[in-house]
């Protein structure tokens, strides 16, 4: 039998519009998105998240707003964004005690594993022994050798039980052998002050904030944290060059965003971001302030979120440290 073309037409028809429904995406992004920095104004995630933010508005044709909202190491503004709808039009920006967050508040209203998603990792920066400049020594040697020599007499200061800053300390105090007082503060600010006013005396201080102050003479630099020296400390040597090989810390500011937001949108994000930090002009800016661009893909980022959690819990352990 002969089916007339005419109804092949209509079947056709019928088809593709049942059909066509199924694949119909929501364009993205449909409305402005919000950037939640979970940390207060002026540190270096929303440093970084202001520089991002001109360029991935043009990126995406839509407002980008960045939302401070700090609180409790970060966790405040996480759980924010890990409790928002997952359409892509809620974000997160957080740095490296994101992945420190079980350990320091065993009382998470969230999950980082299931909650929340990697996007892309955006930049690091190692972070930068710095002494106050009454300390007598010149050097980094110099200055192990004068914490060896007067175990407990120097004091440390740290944001908090668990951030990067402590867990650092307490990583080189491992692997040099010195004892020097933890005096942790409720943020950058306070601790800052202090180390500047002489009442501690050093600090793991991220090399973007340390920067200005090294500049102005008002901190020494002895060494810094990462694998190989940046550009903005290029005559500061790294820890692994003072004597103690394999010791790696970076500080590191990433994007995230509610589990369940679509791949599509995913990709979208990471691609964006990965233009805009591998721009000359961009990647010369983070270089000045001392910064690395990343710009991972979401497998990556959670590899490397993987790798941070089993090093710090490690050492946490080991050394008995109490995170409250």
């Amino acid at each position: 039998m002969i089916v007339p073309f005419t109804r092949i037409l209509a079947a056709c028809a019928v088809l593709l519009g049942a059909v066509g429904p199924l694949h119909a995406q929501p364009a993205w992004p449909s409305k402005p998105v919000r950037v939640v920095v979970a940390f207060p104004p002026g540190g270096i995630v929303d440093t970084v998240a202001r520089q991002l933010q001109p360029r991935l508005q043009a990126a995406l044709g839509q407002p980008v707003l960045i939302d401070n909202r700090g609180g409790a190491g970060g966790t405040v503004g996480s759980a924010e964004v890990a409790r928002a709808a997952p359409d892509g039009h809620t974000l997160l920006m957080v740095f490296d005690s994101y992945a420190t967050y079980p350990l320091v508040y065993p009382k998470l209203t969230f999950d980082i594993a299931k909650d929340l998603q990697p996007v892309t990792q955006i930049a690091s920066n190692p972070l930068v022994l710095v002494v106050n400049p009454k300390v007598p020594a010149a050097d980094f040697k110099s200055f192990v050798n004068l914490l060896k020599s007067q175990p407990g007499q120097y004091n440390y200061a740290s944001v908090g039980p668990g951030s990067s800053n402590h867990l650092t300390a307490e990583l080189f105090k491992a692997q040099t052998g010195t004892f020097v007082t933890h005096i942790p503060y409720r943020g950058g600010g306070p601790a800052q002050q202090d180390l500047l006013g002489g009442q501690v005396e050093m600090m793991f201080l991220s090399a973007v904030l340390a920067q200005p102050h090294v500049k102005a003479g008002k901190l020494r630099a002895l060494a810094q944290t990462g694998a190989r020296r940046v550009p903005a400390y290029a005559e500061t040597p790294t820890v692994a060059e003072g004597g103690y090989r394999g010791f790696e810390v970076n500080s590191w500011v990433g994007l995230l965003a509610p589990a369940g937001t679509p791949r599509a949108v995913i990709d979208r994000l990471q691609s964006e971001v990965r233009k805009i930090v591998t721009d000359p002009a961009f990647d010369q800016r983070l270089r000045e302030q001392g910064l690395t661009g990343i710009a991972s893909t979401p497998e990556q980022f959670a590899a490397a979120l993987k790798t941070e959690q089993d090093k710090w819990t490690r050492l946490v352990r080991e050394r008995n440290l109490s995170l409250e």
